[in-house]
């Protein structure tokens, strides 16, 4: 059995909208990212989603959701979703915006409303583990719950990492 974590924000948006999920607690490594949580619960870092604060040149938040095993090209990114620039926020400016720690940040019930992105082949994969709101705590969904739920828009920004 495993051990329950307590509600995050991520979680009570997940329940009130009867989302159907499962819960992937972890020992959280600091700068240990998705390939750190996918290789512990023994998961395709493929299937581990990353959760990215990301800002375009008016330093306006957005959310970029990823491949644990991919990074995000900001050129390509920024061509698809019509900004000059896109850049990652530093720590203490993404803890702001969702209102969650790095490394435990979840697009669900983040503090301000951003809009999202999703790479198009997440959307593809039966589901998907994303962060559940708290270091070390991944929740297991059908990755359609990022469009149902948060209106991500699909891009096609990854790169091998």
């Amino acid at each position: 059995m495993a051990k329950h974590v307590s509600e995050t924000p991520a979680t009570q948006l997940l329940r009130a909208h009867k989302v159907a999920f499962s819960e992937h607690p972890y020992e959280y490594l600091e700068h240990g990212g998705a390939l750190h949580s996918a290789e512990t619960l023994g998961f395709d870092p493929f299937m581990v989603v990353k959760t990215l604060i990301m800002q375009d040149q008016d330093a306006k938040p957005l959310v970029v959701l990823m491949h644990g095993n991919r990074k995000v090209s900001t050129k390509n990114l920024a061509r698809q979703i019509g900004a000059k620039s896109v850049a990652p926020c530093q720590p203490e400016v993404a803890n702001r915006h969702s209102g969650y720690l790095v490394g435990g940040t979840s697009p669900f019930g983040t503090r301000r409303s951003m809009p999202v992105y999703i790479e198009a082949s997440i959307l593809e994969l039966p589901k998907i583990l994303i962060n559940g709101g708290r270091r070390g705590y991944l929740v297991g969904i059908a990755p359609q719950v990022c469009v149902s739920l948060l209106a991500a828009k699909p891009v096609q920004c990854a790169l091998l990492d």
